[in-house]
């Protein structure tokens, strides 16, 4: 009787004996072995309980067929562990952690990290390994420009792809901003922001153009429609100010959906065209505006600035008074101070695009449009990461039940138009 042969679970693998005896001299040298040597000690035992013991007898999913060497990645690079073979049937049995360690994608998420955190690809070999360490960076070994650049496109277009499908139906949003963002000089990428009744921020989606034109941002609401977003649910949209932005908002929810354009935006327009003296008070006048509860009072001030303004800056007057209801729709639909100077401005998605941009700003060539979507997408999903609630969270109810009753107010008004055409 043949007795089965098995490995103690305490005996060490060469590479971890060779690790203890260089612990000494690297401790990064010794965190290498020692990963690779428990790497390949699971392998084993993965060998052991699918073929069974050496020379034994028994039920068994393989036989063995010698061993081979493959590359994991490591710090990201890739690293040499030798691991037994499997055969059954002419075919080769996967070990269950080899297999679990190549889908784990260690190097596409180190790749995807470094770039985002500006490490340029000529650098990654240095960011990976010490510059006087005793673990080479070698030929082959995945820290090359061209193979960190590789992952990272492999990976970014990945994630992307997922994000630009995900299920948007389940989603309470009540807010969605949208801006545009000019990357070069002939591409122009439109997103989209959505805030929810928590008062969490959820990127929702992203659409290239030539120019931020009304069929651009159009193609982008269609989108966030066909994922799962409800046209007819009334939500207040933030734009800051451009007109295609509004033109495709109303044409698709309505035109009595409410819009509130950019106060930041404004002021600086119409700050900057005036000359320096008349800065001081139309600044005062324009936030004494913006801060009343009253939003017919509000609307008289400005009137009243424009009018001052007439005589010395008449485009600048004519500036104050263009889309002078979208500015105070926060103030219409009755909102409390704190819930009026978040959703006011456009800053939640201009901190987003302030991302992208860091994250882009190593790129010195933009080579075409999906290359400037999958940078930007990436930008958009790493600004997740340091996403807050939005401060005036505990008054979104409010923000609610005033989208509601706009919404009622204007249904109203609607069908009794409707019935006196028909009459």
């Amino acid at each position: 009787m043949t007795n089965p042969t098995t490995t103690s679970p305490m005996t060490l693998m060469p590479s971890l004996e060779a690790a203890w005896r260089d612990v000494d001299s690297s401790f990064e040298r010794f965190c290498l072995t020692a990963g690779i040597g428990a790497i390949e000690q699971m392998l084993h035992e993965d060998a052991q309980r699918l073929a069974g013991p050496r020379h034994g007898r028994g039920e068994r999913v393989g036989h063995r067929w010698g061993a081979t060497k493959g590359k994991l990645g490591f710090h990201g690079g890739k690293v040499v562990v030798r691991r037994p073979r499997l055969r059954s049937e002419g075919h080769e049995v996967a070990l269950p952690t080899w297999r679990a360690a190549q889908a784990e994608d260690w190097l596409g998420r180190w790749a995807m990290n470094l770039m985002l955190i500006n490490v340029s690809t000529r650098k990654l070999k240095r960011a990976v390994r010490l510059p006087e360490g005793d673990v080479p960076a070698g030929m082959g070994d995945g820290t090359s420009k061209s193979a960190a650049s590789r992952r990272f496109v492999a990976l970014s277009a990945k994630r992307m792809a997922e994000w630009m499908a995900s299920d948007l139906s389940k989603l309470d949003l009540l807010v969605i901003q949208l801006d545009g963002l000019h990357i070069g000089h002939d591409l122009v990428l439109v997103a989209g922001l959505g805030i929810d009744g928590e008062g969490n921020k959820h990127p929702l989606g992203l659409i290239e153009g030539a120019t931020e034109n009304a069929t651009v941002v159009q193609a982008l609401i269609d989108n966030l429609i066909e994922r799962g977003l409800d046209p007819k649910v009334c939500r207040l949209f933030i734009v800051d100010g451009a007109k295609a932005l509004t033109k495709a908002v109303r044409s698709t929810f309505g035109r009595h959906t409410p819009i509130q354009r950019c106060q930041v935006h404004k002021a600086r327009n119409v700050i900057d065209r005036l000359p320096k003296p008349l800065h001081a008070s139309a600044r005062k006048a324009l936030r004494q505006a913006w801060e009343l509860d009253d939003a017919d009072k509000a609307e008289r001030l400005l009137h009243n600035l424009a009018r001052r303004l007439d005589h010395e800056a008449p485009g600048v007057a004519a500036s104050i008074l263009e889309g002078l209801d979208e500015m105070l729709t926060v103030n219409r639909l009755g909102l409390p101070e704190q819930l009026r100077r978040s959703l006011a401005c456009t800053n939640s998605i201009e901190n987003v695009m302030g991302t992208v941009r860091r994250v882009c700003r190593n790129v010195k060539r933009w080579r075409n449009a999906a290359m400037a979507l999958r940078w930007t997408a990436a930008g958009m999903l790493e600004a997740t990461k340091s996403f807050r609630r939005l401060k005036a969270h505990k008054q979104l109810p409010i923000l609610r039940a005033a989208l509601a009753a706009h919404h009622a107010k204007h249904t109203t008004k609607q069908k009794l138009e409707d019935d006196l055409k028909a009459a």
